[in-house]
């Protein structure tokens, strides 16, 4: 049968170190990307940056270098614009449904690989308040990757509001090509500082602390930042227009042209879950991820998922997330034994191990408030079937048991994101209305295809078991 030996998913740090590392071991490996160039949406653009001033994103972003040379120099295939839509487990590892090819002529495929690694990275938390869909309004991670890839900067009067290290970053960023941020409403919790501080030590530790601070403490001498902000809302007719916000008791309200809101990124879960991985609650990071052990390995034999996707831990944890998965898929496809694996391993583990200092100040420090993952009211949940907060919360009174009825009775993720924007809120509104934890709720259960195909597409899938078995190079 033809085959590859390992199918790798992603081309952020983990996909592109985990690629990386199974070549050395003569490994015939395939990455597949949905962008056109390597480096995922962390190093978005490194390769062909159309920003004049390379100081302008920050040291950080060019960390990704290295790790984009050494997979070009790798010898591994690298499939661009390409959407793993299916991963089926079969007597000989995994059956890959791609779709791959510039737009108007896409083609379809099977791709048979002994193991795989799935390094999808993580999205953006939803942040469900009033208006959140209006045009005008976007994720400060979309603004961000506007940056990076086209160096586009909004005009106008711009507001970030949320919380999370990446909307400083942006703000910071945005500081440096000359952007006017109007202001930066901080929705961290009041008090929220007091419990992180338990783990300041580690933090303090980090390599995040003092460029963190540094950051920090610029965006405040040139932006008005409004700290403990504890109700938002986003106003227009056609497009946004104002936003109204509390601290405390008092509102206010700032006109805007664009809203760019930020509240965390959680694991891209919907390819790993659909392929049979168990996921479980992460009650600290108020999300799933799948459960991997301490080489990435889940409980469907042969499928790994490194970095982000595995569990929120950063762009510095990510690369040597993938050399371990990949280490154990060297192992286990027969080219190094248990004690080389463990050996090299123990370089990987430090790295990881100092990356991983002051993930739980971070964690505690920037979980975001109730109010801004649970909404009420008419405010919109699933933005492809135009479900409410309200609709969600009576079928939950009436006895809805989880995201999969709902999902039956309202058509609640059946739209073309696949759940990926509605289906935390979907769990913790039902979770909250009928007083369980998210973990005993669930997730919706997925099913292939997890991204958008076109009928042209399936329509020219291989049907006999010669061609599905066949792997056409590209």
């Amino acid at each position: 049968m033809n085959s590859i030996d390992v199918a790798v998913i992603g081309a952020g740090p983990a996909g592109l170190a985990s690629a990386t590392r199974c070549r050395e071991f003569g490994l015939d490996v395939m990455l597949f990307d949905e962008q056109p160039t390597p480096g995922g949406q962390i190093y978005r653009g490194i390769t062909r940056s159309p920003l004049a001033d390379p100081a302008l994103l920050g040291d950080d972003y060019w960390q990704g270098g290295p790790l984009v040379e050494a997979f070009a120099m790798s010898g591994a295939i690298h499939v661009p614009a390409a959407t793993v839509w299916s991963l089926t487990a079969n007597a000989d590892g995994f059956a890959l449904g791609v779709a791959a090819g510039p737009s108007g002529a896409r083609t379809a495929r099977i791709v048979q690989s002994r193991a795989v690694i799935v390094a999808t990275g993580a999205i953006e938390r939803p942040f469900p308040i009033s208006g959140w869909t209006l045009p005008g309004v976007m994720t400060a991670g979309g603004a961000q990757i506007l940056l990076k890839a086209s160096g586009v900067v909004p005009q106008g009067r711009t507001v970030l509001a949320g919380c999370g290290p990446l909307l400083w970053l942006l703000a910071w960023q945005y500081l440096r090509a000359g952007v006017v941020v109007d202001a930066l409403l901080d929705t961290t919790p009041r008090g929220r500082m007091v419990h992180a501080l338990r783990h300041a030590v580690d933090f303090a530790r980090s390599p995040y602390f003092a460029k963190g601070r540094a950051m920090v403490r610029e965006v405040r001498r040139h932006v008005r930042v409004i700290e403990h902000v504890n109700a938002l809302a986003i106003e227009g007719d056609t497009a946004a227009r104002a936003v109204r916000y509390a601290v405390g008791g008092r509102s206010s309200t700032v006109v805007v042209d664009q809203v760019l809101l930020h509240q965390g990124v959680v694991p891209d879960v919907n390819l790993a879950q659909a392929a049979g991985c168990t996921l479980a609650w992460n009650s600290l990071q108020a999300s799933f991820a799948p459960m991997v052990d301490a080489w990435g390995g889940s409980d469907v034999a042969g499928l790994y998922v490194a970095g982000d996707g595995a569990g929120i831990a950063g762009a510095l944890a990510a690369p040597p997330r993938g050399r371990l998965a990949a280490l154990s898929v060297a192992n286990a496809l027969g080219r190094i034994s248990h004690v080389l694996r463990d050996t090299m391993a123990r370089h990987d583990r430090a790295e990881l191990a100092v990356s991983m200092r002051g993930r739980t100040f971070l964690d505690t420090l920037f979980r975001p408030a109730d109010a801004f993952r649970l909404p009420t009211g008419p405010t919109l949940v699933c933005r492809c079937e135009e479900i409410d907060a309200q609709t969600i919360v009576e079928l939950a009174r009436q006895g809805c048991a989880g995201p999969n009825q709902m999902k039956a009775f309202t058509r609640c993720g059946m739209g073309p994101c696949q759940g990926r924007f509605c289906g935390l809120t979907v769990t913790e509104l039902i979770a909250r209305e009928q007083h369980r934890e998210p973990g005993d709720v669930g997730h919706y259960r997925l099913r292939f295809p997890v991204k958008p195909i076109t009928l042209a597409e399936l329509a020219a899938m291989p049907t006999n078991p010669e061609a599905v078995q066949a792997v056409e190079r590209p």
